[in-house]
């Protein structure tokens, strides 16, 4: 949670904020940028099949901007989805949410999966009597549809698309959109507006060769008390992957191409940023044994404003038993900053916001160590422990500067580096009655270096409890 008024969130791996992770459905990039803070949630739970994860850099096939890490959505298949799916639950705090999925057929080729999420709050409470409300009032629907057709030669196609709306605010208890974007009571009012294609076809080959591609359309009307901030981000994105397999290697070639169109009201953004990427990227996994595998893999991307971008990336597996996983990997990143997408802390406080300078794309070097065990303790009761350790180095970190001058937000790219470092670690515990127990821990510090001088923060320590039937 980056914003105690409005609530807005995104996901941390490795110590990173959520930017740095980027999101997928079934592969295509649809969740960065202005979604990345904004347009997270909605997702109807209906339509996800499983949710794959990548600590650290995954940029040889997803792209440079998976700096801290890869979460990989994957819907459900219509052929295997249930026919009719509900959830709806309510709290004591009249949250109200519904989540409805269903699959139907178009003629004889043609299976459909309709997924619809509904979220409702709207009781504003004050229990720490501040005078501003305690949690975000939210409207939010997302509408998803997945099409998969079928072809005499069994080749893969499908199509998706999805619709998403959102109304949140939250500030001082007096608040109603009567007041936004004025100053007599302060509040914040985020509207959101999204729309997302994606979609994947098999060429009539004989080789596994798939073409795919996707796009959104985010519009943002945000308020912060009397500061509008309004932005437009479009992402069109296409791939073209061969899959070839001989002897122990598996090789994966493909090209890509991203246009990306950005434009806000802010000091920042003086015209609206037009980007395309030209990419090309090898992966190449070699298994040595039945328990040894190496990944080798370089991208290189061709940035139409900032040139030429090289990301190569190494991992390694070693699986000594069926219940013991060993996993290193290492890599680079690349990142270019949308700053008051991130950073929209700072449009809502009194300070004048300087750029001193044209700001550079981070850069970043990765290293990942992992280790996963899974045991039988007894009565049925199975363990899994997890145990991993990061560090990142980023060169031309974007940080604000607040000491400098107390009326003014200095923003630069950072003249020495960040480094970013830690451990975390999970035991879970899974009963056969269908309770489930997870206890962590994490524990990073993060140095981040200007003009010489070295400023150290730390963090640590988290408990999760969850209990449910999980089968």
């Amino acid at each position: 949670m980056n914003c105690n008024i409005c609530n807005t969130g995104d996901i941390h791996i490795n110590g990173l904020e959520g930017p740095y992770t980027m999101v997928t459905i079934d592969g295509m990039p649809i969740v960065s940028g202005l979604s990345t803070v904004y347009g997270l949630s909605g997702i109807p739970n209906s339509l996800i099949d499983r949710i794959e994860i990548v600590k650290g850099p995954a940029s040889s096939l997803y792209g440079s901007e998976a700096v801290g890490g890869l979460i990989n959505i994957i819907t459900k298949s219509p052929e295997t989805a249930p026919l009719f799916f509900a959830d709806v639950f309510s709290t004591s705090w009249l949250e109200n949410n519904i989540d409805i999925g269903a699959k139907y057929k178009i003629g004889k080729a043609i299976q459909s999966l309709l997924g619809v999420n509904y979220y409702n709050y709207n009781n504003p409470i004050d229990n720490n009597n501040d005078d501003f409300t305690d949690v975000t009032l939210q409207d939010r629907i997302s509408v998803f549809n997945k099409f998969s057709i079928k072809r005499k030669s069994e080749k893969e196609l499908h199509f998706a698309g999805r619709f998403f709306y959102e109304d949140r605010w939250g500030g001082q208890m007096q608040w109603n959109k009567g007041f936004r974007g004025g100053d007599e009571v302060y509040g914040e009012s985020i509207y959101t507006t999204r729309y997302e294609l994606l979609g994947k076809y098999q060429l009539p080959v004989s080789e596994n060769i798939n073409a795919s591609f996707s796009y959104t359309n985010h519009n943002q009307n945000s308020v912060y008390g009397d500061i509008f901030y309004l932005a437009k981000q479009e992402i069109a994105f296409g791939q073209l992957t061969w899959d070839k397999t001989f002897q122990n290697h598996d090789f994966l070639v493909g090209t890509a191409f991203r246009y990306q169109y950005y434009n806000d009201n802010t000091t920042a953004t003086i015209q609206p940023e037009k980007t395309k990427i030209s990419s090309f990227f090898i992966q190449d996994e070699i298994k040595f044994t039945e328990s040894k595998s190496l990944l080798l893999g370089s991208r290189l991307d061709y940035n139409s404003i900032h040139g030429r971008i090289f990301t190569p990336r190494i991992a390694y597996k070693w699986k000594p038993t069926k219940n013991d996983i060993f996993r290193i990997n290492a890599g680079t990143g690349f990142r270019v900053v949308n700053l008051f997408t991130e950073e929209h802390a700072a449009l809502t406080g009194s300070r004048e916001v300087i750029i001193t300078e044209k700001l550079n794309p981070e850069k970043s070097y990765n290293l990942n160590l992992n280790y996963l065990k899974k045991f039988e303790i007894g009565n049925g009761i199975h363990s899994v422990m997890e145990f991993s350790s990061w560090f990142t180095h980023l060169k031309y970190k974007i940080l604000p500067d607040y000491d400098t001058n107390p009326n003014q937000i200095i923003y630069s790219n950072l003249n020495g580096y960040s480094k970013t470092y830690g451990v975390t670690g999970n035991v879970e515990l899974i009963f056969p009655f269908g309770l489930k127990t997870m206890v962590g821990f994490t524990a990073l510090e993060s140095k981040n270096s200007r003009n010489g001088i070295v400023t150290t923060s730390y963090f640590n320590g988290k408990i999760q409890c969850y209990l449910g039937n999980f089968l």
